[in-house]
Parts: structure tokens; sequence; C-alpha cells
């Protein structure tokens, strides 16, 4: 089937990008197109103009930044990012999951920033990113303004980006500690996803931790009560830390019963990843010593 008509836009600055949609009815801007092309030729989504975003500088750079915060622009493919020394250098487990994001064809050119706008809940980054304490820019016609990945996907296959801000970057501070993210898989899409991201103190205890689960609701969910138990913690203790409120954390979990497993079935899923995320953190720690 082939989409209904629609205009082509080339701007080729963030500004005249924005302009676009905003005097369209429905436009909606374009780089990758993995999902947005094939949802449109099934026709579950319309619209009249597409912006194409390709050809507009700087939305493709990785960087560290003088605040000691990692920049992901939001044109970066997953390959791109798989490959950068600098993710690969602060963030390998961000490398490796962008190294096994859906299939060759979505990691060759599909975008981390069109895979956050899509609102997708079966989707890797947004739980690794949440667990980074990332953020997201967001320029539109009024101006920029900042959104926690925690509070950026309002429900499924939608977030709180209005139809002309265009999401530029993503900016999370370089990790301190071992960040470590897990999936279980249904095809190409997790059926549940851990990610976790400890900060370290000088004497070597976990000074914080953030969890999050993603996958069984709508957007990645925090395990407050895991964090709560890891912060102040010696990496000794890490696995008896958990294990004490973790069925307890994971019954708060909203969970969507699906073609991917009950929701039983999921939390277990996901409590299993979550320890061997701590496995994988405790050894990182040791070896960097």
């Amino acid at each position: 089937m082939l989409p209904l008509p629609f205009t082509f836009d080339r701007p080729t600055t963030a500004a005249a990008a924005i302009a676009a949609i905003g005097g369209s009815d429905d436009g909606m801007f374009y780089s990758g197109g993995t999902e947005l092309l094939l949802a449109m030729k099934m026709r579950v989504i319309h619209t009249d103009r597409l912006v194409d975003i390709k050809g507009i500088p700087g939305l493709d750079r990785i960087v560290l930044n003088g605040s000691n915060e990692v920049e992901i622009g939001s044109r970066c493919v997953h390959r791109m990012i798989a490959k950068d020394p600098v993710i690969g250098e602060h963030v390998p487990a961000l490398s490796a999951l962008c190294a096994n994001v859906a299939n060759v064809r979505v990691r060759s050119v599909g975008t981390i920033g069109g895979n956050l706008c899509f609102g997708e809940p079966h989707a890797d980054p947004p739980t690794l990113l949440a667990a980074l304490n990332a953020r997201l820019v967001l320029q539109g016609p009024d101006g920029t303004r900042s959104v926690d990945v925690d509070d950026f996907i309002r429900s499924e296959l939608e977030t709180v980006r209005e139809p002309d801000e265009l999401l530029t970057t993503i900016v999370f501070p370089r990790p301190t500690g071992p960040v470590t993210y897990r999936r279980f898989k249904h095809g190409e899409r997790p059926s549940v996803n851990v990610g976790m991201a400890w900060s370290m103190s000088g004497d070597g205890m976990i000074k914080s931790a953030r969890v999050r689960v993603g996958a069984l609701g709508s957007r990645p969910q925090p395990l407050r009560a895991v964090e709560a138990a890891l912060a102040g913690r010696a990496i000794a203790d890490v696995r008896t830390a958990i294990e004490a409120v973790l069925v307890d954390a994971l019954n708060e979990l909203e969970v969507n019963a699906d073609r991917h497993g009950g929701a039983d079935y999921k939390r277990h899923l996901a409590g299993v990843l979550l320890l061997r995320n701590a496995e994988e953190a405790m050894t990182y720690k040791e070896a960097s010593r």
C-alpha cells in the first residue's frame, strides 16, 4: 500500500524546519523514517507534509561538553552511536545497546531521536537513557526547553513534544560508576528491559543508584525501593540489599499483559534482569580498581 499524497520539504536550518511544521496542518519531522514511513504506508498515520531534517547541520554530533556531560545529536543513527569513541569510552552499555537495536536496517538509518519521539513502549533506548538521568532538548517557535526522559513519554505512542518542537539533543551527565543494561526480547523488540546506573563515592561505596524498568507499561518506570536500598551500600552488600526489597518493588510496577507475556511473568523477568545487571556492575567496579 502507498501512503496518501504529501508534500516534502528539505530545510537547512532548525528554525526553517520548525517554521515549515508550523505552517502545516499536520506536518511531521522526518529523518530515518523506519517507524514513520511504515506507518504511513499502512495508512495508520497520515501527514500532509514531511519535513526532512537530514540537511540540518549539528544534529548528528556526539561530544563530551565542558560541563562533563555527554551530548548526542537527535539525528545520530544507532550504528553511529555504537561505534562512537566518546560513547565507547564513557558509556559502553549504550554502545552495546545501539549495536543490537532491532535489525541492521534500523541500526543503519534509524535515529535515536526518532526512536524516542515515536513513544513505542517496547523500545531499548528510553530505559537506559532514563537510568542515565538524560534530558531532551526541544527547540520550538518560542525557544528551547529541556524535558527529562522520565517525563517525555506521556503514554503509548504519545510524548510531551509539541508537533512543531524539534528534538535536537540528548544530554546526560558523564557516568561516574558502572552502567548496565539488559533486555529479554520477543522478536526484535524488548518484552522487558532494565537499565541501571550507579554513582560511586570516593571510598568505593555506592553514592546513589538509578534503576529503570521498561516495556512493561507505557514508559520506563523507576524502582525507587531498590534505588534507596543501594544508596550508601558497599559493593559486597548489593545483592542482599536488592533481594530484601525486590518483591515489593516489582509489585509496584505497572505491567501490561500482552503477547510478550503475563504480568507475573514480566515481573519475574524484570527481577532476573536486575540481579544480572547488579552482578555485572559489581564485576565492573572490581575490575576498574
